[in-house]
């Protein structure tokens, strides 16, 4: 059960399948023909017909709920044979699976965006999880180790595998993944949104793995909304929109334009990927002065170091920095002190002092904290949209302690239709939304708490550039309205576009600070990596009223 036989296997076909497939006359592995699918009557899928060829990376993209990952369950058995309409061909043969299980055991594999590992488990013991190999019933764990090791090496990670997965950033998750999918022989490799929650470093490194599994003639689907990501990787693109197959595009007979895939995604052109806003920037309304904390684990660790900030009147403020660099940690222990430990220094909102020693507390100076997992931290899933929105703000929608379903039910309409947000009604399960219409689910629950101050954590990952493009304008609303918006983010073209001051964090301090006119991807990128200690004032003026 070594993966050496297999690989030797995948090279033979990338040899054959690689060249064929820039000569036009590459085998399929895949057909899925005339597929329809719907909930509820509701159409996900209209007849949408989609081919793999061999050794092929073929992206598939599309606005949140064009049906892409409602094609792939259909593809990979979570919604069995029986559920759908059309038909699956894989290695020339009508294939009716009845659950994952019979999709990986002919080689297909899925790897989620919520990757599905077990933190506290090692590498090797995530991936031979399922099935181990074993002699009379007995784990042969020398045998793990060792194909643990081989796969390790196939995937380009030097850890050891036993390695804690907890251990491990977020990009070598996905490479343990992908370690596990090699593990089950795999032939056809789905990704959803790989890259979503990745670095650029190891976005790159990613990529780059599946041009060598390209080159082992193991074909990959790739669902992203990292457009320049599909183009310099893909072989083919295909756009579904509104679940249907709206545009194909083969990468190999010219440059990928992305303005035609985003014509294609959304049906319209987006002459500006960002609303234009004329600022009218006012008072300072949130000054921290200061700010230190120390890691809650180890607590002699500081993490963010006397760190000063500001915010005015309609104002967008940018945080740039890596992953680790301490942005997230610097926005939940402002807010409410919801990490960290030993948390020291002063924060003023509307030229007050304010107390922002718990949740509560921040809520009700004017703070909000829009978290960077809407699925973990940010929403109840199996709740209902109109009870996520009104989560943070019940009394508002209560009388003598009681709430009033009629009150709720119009707060949430009003939002429901404030923000655009798509779903069937407010009673629909907040699971079931796409993810751009999750993050307005998300926005609507903190914009109903009336803050003056909006920290906004990745507020667009995941999700497609046409949602994207609605968030910015909600941003822009915001501080037309005269709120301060910080915006943290790891996309620097989304900080040039939409702020109107970008601040760098590297190693828990600012190590930078840009207006709009000056700021550049050289510049943001360069006060990154440069090494610095802590500027105990890298703003000037006294911050306090």
């Amino acid at each position: 059960m070594t993966d050496s036989g297999g690989a030797g296997e995948h090279g033979a076909a990338a040899e054959v399948g690689t060249d064929n497939g820039r000569d036009g006359a590459m085998t399929a592995i895949l057909e899925m023909r005339g597929v329809s699918k719907s909930f509820s009557g509701v159409q996900a899928l209209r007849d949408v017909n989609f081919t793999v060829e061999a050794g092929q990376i073929h992206a598939l993209v599309g606005e949140n709920g064009a049906g892409k990952s409602t094609l792939m369950k259909v593809l990979s058995g979570v919604y069995p044979h029986g559920d759908y309409e059309g038909s699956i061909i894989f290695d020339g043969e009508e294939r009716r699976f009845r659950g994952v299980n019979d999709s990986e055991a002919l080689g297909i594999i899925i790897i989620h965006q919520e990757l599905a590992l077990i933190p506290l488990m090692s590498i090797a013991e995530n991936i031979f999880l399922s099935q181990p190999p074993s002699h009379f019933g007995v784990i042969d764990r020398d045998a793990v180790y060792r194909r643990t090791q081989e796969l390790l090496v196939q995937v380009g990670l030097t850890e050891t595998p036993d390695t804690l997965v907890t251990d491990l950033g977020v990009g070598k998750q996905q490479l343990v993944e992908i370690a596990k999918a090699l593990s089950k022989r795999v032939r056809l490799l789905i990704l959803d949104e790989p890259t979503a929650s990745l670095n650029e470093n190891d976005s790159a490194a990613l990529l780059e793995r599946l041009l060598a599994f390209r080159a082992q003639g193991i074909a990959s689907i790739l669902i992203s909304h990292k457009l320049p990501e599909v183009a310099r990787v893909a072989d083919k693109i295909t756009v579904l929109r509104d679940g249907r197959t709206v545009d194909s595009i083969d990468c190999h007979a010219g440059p990928v334009e992305e303005d035609r895939i985003i014509r294609s995604m959304v049906d319209r052109d987006l002459a500006h990927r960002f609303p234009q806003r004329a600022a009218t920037i006012g008072e300072p309304v949130f000054a921290v002065q200061d700010w230190t904390v120390y890691h809650p684990q180890h607590q002699d660790r500081r993490v963010i170091k006397g760190v000063n900030f500001e915010v005015r009147r309609g104002e967008v403020v940018g945080i740039a920095g890596l992953m680790g660099s301490g942005r997230t940690e610097f926005a939940m222990s402002l807010f409410g002190r919801a990490w960290g430990n030993k948390i020291s220094g002063k924060v003023w909102l509307d030229g007050r002092q304010v107390d922002l020693s718990s949740v509560a507390a921040a809520i009700d100076a004017g703070l909000a904290y829009v978290t960077e997992d809407r699925k973990q931290l940010g929403l109840i899933l199996d709740s209902d949209v109109r009870k996520n929105i009104t989560l943070a703000s019940l009394e508002r929608v209560a009388r003598h302690g009681v709430i009033d379903d009629m009150s709720e039910l119009r707060v949430a309409n009003d939002y429901r239709s404030r923000m655009r947000i798509r779903c069937a009604d407010v009673y629909q399960e907040t699971g079931q939304l796409s993810g751009g219409n999750q993050q307005k689910v998300v926005l609507s629950k903190w914009l109903m708490t009336d803050p003056k101050v909006l920290i906004l954590d990745e507020p667009t990952r995941g999700i497609d550039v046409g949602a994207k493009y609605e968030i910015y304008c909600i941003i822009n609303e915001l501080a037309e309205a005269g709120k301060g918006v910080v915006m943290i983010s790891s996309e620097m073209p989304e900080l040039l576009g939409v702020c109107d001051r970008i601040c760098v964090m590297n190693d828990g301090a600012f190590a930078g600070e840009f207006t709009a006119a000056e700021a550049s991807q050289e510049k943001i990128m360069r006060a990154i990596m440069r090494n610095r200690e802590p500027d105990k004032r890298m703003l000037q003026g006294d911050f306090r009223p």
